[in-house]
């Protein structure tokens, strides 16, 4: 058995104020997207890592991000499409036969422990798909389109998703597949499965496992990990 990681990485930096993308931003010396990719590097559970950036960038992301760090697990980089559900799309039309399991996780969350990496990849190995999130701290109010609140949200149930999301490779081809046919674009991976009728499980992830899209969040990743680093010591 083989299991492939997909890594859309193909945003732009605007958000950030940048005009390069933001997975080529630095934290604690190297680009975000490299912190990303040496996750899965590390990881023996991952034989192969399809990386998917601009199409304009690819020639900089081999020669820059997967040669000169030495990501070995990097098989093929691969020019994303107009929405991440197209990148990640993309990908997968890539993947062998080999490939029975897919993890996909975003490549602006460098912060992703490789235990919680792992753990998810065997729950999805005994259910089919599995995810990440946390449990919502805040109170959660819906309100209506005057800005009223109508009511308070039960949080006990409420989880915010992160990446990675794993799923065995013919159930994720065939939600995409699915999703294509009826012009449907999820917010994330599991929502195409979740459409299907099949069960998601969902693994307790970690609030440090950050989305890096704003400057402020480039400066709580660095918090981080010096925080890991001396812990490590």
């Amino acid at each position: 058995m083989k299991i492939a990681a997909i890594i859309p990485a193909g945003g732009s930096g605007l958000r950030m104020g940048y005009s390069i993308p933001k997975t080529y931003l630095t934290f604690d010396s190297v680009p975000i997207i490299v912190h990303t990719l040496r996750i899965f590097q590390d990881s023996s559970l991952v034989d192969d890592v399809y990386l998917v950036v601009q199409e304009n960038d690819r020639e900089y992301a081999k020669n820059e991000i997967v040669e000169k760090y030495a990501l070995k697990k990097v098989k093929k980089i691969i020019a994303g499409g107009k929405e991440r559900q197209d990148s990640v799309n993309q990908a997968l039309s890539c993947l062998t036969d080999e490939h029975e399991f897919v993890v996909i996780h975003d490549g602006i969350r460098p912060l992703l422990e490789k235990e919680l990496l792992e753990t998810t990849i065997h729950v999805a190995i005994k259910e089919d798909a599995a995810i990440t999130g946390v449990p919502v701290k805040d109170t959660v109010k819906s309100i209506n389109k005057h800005g009223t609140i109508k009511k308070t949200i039960d949080r006990r149930n409420l989880f915010l998703i992160q990446t990675p999301q794993v799923f065995k490779k013919d159930v994720i081809v065939e939600a995409y597949l699915n999703a294509y046919r009826d012009r449907y674009y999820g917010t994330d991976d599991s929502s195409l499965v979740e459409r299907l009728g099949i069960p998601v499980k969902m693994v307790e992830g970690n609030y440090e496992n950050i989305k890096i899209t704003t400057p402020d969040d480039l400066i709580l990743a660095e918090l981080i990990a010096q925080k890991r680093k001396s812990h490590s010591r």
